[in-house]
């Protein structure tokens, strides 16, 4: 670290990020992993934007919704499972006072479970609204809808 930065951000932890280049297949797959995770743990309205040209911080951010705290809880538990596994391990996690809003930040994908209503206070979609939706459902999910073939 250089020397002539200031004490307090020498001190201050450094994501892995700042260490090395993370493989973009493998964030990446693990961003698509994560969101299928999610789906398979009742999460609603899981979606996977790519802020890869929009953002500094992470190339992904996954947002869900969870039917309740416990719920929310486990599933972002099952997420940090699978980035362990995968050598994305948790920079930081976090959840608010009532547990409506949790966050694991897996540095290159950070991953936001809201309780509904807190989801649509935060409104992170429109947040990032010019940032490209990724397809991460498994083929024989994908509803006719979001597959552009009507209803």
């Amino acid at each position: 670290m250089p020397d002539d930065l200031p004490e307090s951000l020498q001190a201050a932890p450094i994501p892995p990020r700042s260490f090395k280049k993370s493989d973009p297949g493998l964030v990446a797959d693990f961003a698509v992993e994560a969101a299928r995770l999610l789906f398979d743990d009742k999460c609603e309205e899981v979606t996977l934007l790519d802020v890869r040209s929009k953002s500094m911080v992470c190339d992904y951010i996954i947002i869900g919704s969870g039917t309740s705290d416990r719920q929310m809880a486990s599933a972002l538990e099952h997420v940090k499972q699978l980035g362990h596994g995968k050598g994305f391990t948790a920079f930081h996690v976090s959840a608010d006072d009532g547990s409506t809003w949790l966050l694991a930040d897996f540095v290159d994908v950070v991953v936001h479970l809201f309780e509904p209503n807190v989801r649509a206070h935060y409104d992170l979609e429109t947040l990032w609204g010019d940032a490209p939706r990724v397809e991460w459902e498994r083929p024989d999910q994908r509803r006719r809808d979001r597959a552009g073939l009507g209803g």
